[in-house]
């Protein structure tokens, strides 16, 4: 499978700031390319990895407009990588967004006695039916819980609840951000991944791409970890952003089935 991404990021610096942008493929594709510019001139921007793998480039800018352009093709799939204990520990914890602790009798409730694929199947179909896919119905506040009980929300809302209720079950669960060929409309995607049968396995509730394609940016604890733009110091505001992902095929899908990011 070839995968071809591309972003596009449009921001307007009122006072100097440090931007982080999160748009990268995390598995550095052969082919690939990301400039950034301030009011026309070319920046070079600083690479760090934190201790997911994820690529974020750092850089300090003075007041002005702000580009960038990124832009990867991805042959073929990445294999996946090797895990620790400690990662497993770190995502069966209740986070910022993906409150376990409080989303337990609902997780008991609803899915005891199941386990592996099936578990997956039946926590994804369950979300699915329960929200409603409604873009602006959440704010950039609200957790899994506040998703639940307004019943509707976004691609990263429907992934906070998937992943707070299997950390409820004692199955470690984190968020990926990702590019998503036959996402529509096109834009970033949020989704899912639980470690079952000795492996991380997607799972997407929203059902709006297929997950075989999905190409990872960014993983983390939830979308605080994950955000494809941070800023620090000065105001900062995004005046327009464009996203493209295609591949050469677009597979069905089947949420009973398991399937690796990658």
């Amino acid at each position: 499978m070839q995968r071809s991404v591309s972003a596009q990021l449009a921001l307007r610096i009122d006072d100097p700031a440090r931007l982080a942008f999160i748009v990268a493929a995390a598995d550095r594709p052969a082919l690939e390319r990301l400039e950034l510019r301030l009011d026309g001139a070319p920046v070079e921007p600083r690479e760090v990895t934190d201790a997911a793998g994820t690529r974020i480039h750092l850089v300090d800018v003075d007041r002005g407009n702000v580009t960038l352009e990124y832009a990867a093709t991805v042959d073929g799939r990445v294999d996946a990588a090797s895990v620790t204990d400690v990662e497993l520990l770190e995502y069966l914890r209740p986070s910022r967004y993906c409150e376990a602790d409080r989303l337990a009798p609902t997780a008991y409730a609803e899915f005891s006695g199941l386990a592996g694929a099936d578990l997956l199947a039946a926590v994804s179909s369950w979300v699915g039916t329960r929200l409603s896919y409604v873009p602006g119905s959440s704010l950039p506040t609200d957790g899994a819980v506040q998703t639940l009980l307004a019943g509707r929300g976004v691609c990263r809302d429907y992934a906070h609840l998937v992943i707070g209720l299997l950390r409820a079950l004692d199955v470690p669960a984190r968020l990926a951000a990702v590019y998503a060929p036959g996402l529509d409309p096109m834009d970033f995607h949020a989704v899912a991944e639980a470690y079952v049968e000795g492996a991380w396995h997607v799972v997407d509730a929203t059902t709006l791409a297929p997950r075989s394609t999905l190409v990872r940016i960014a993983t983390g604890r939830d979308a605080a970890d994950t955000a494809f733009l941070s800023s620090y110091g000065g105001n900062v505001t995004l005046d327009a952003i464009s996203v493209m992902a295609v591949a050469d095929a677009l597979p069905d899908d089947d949420v009973t089935r398991l399937v690796e990011l990658g």
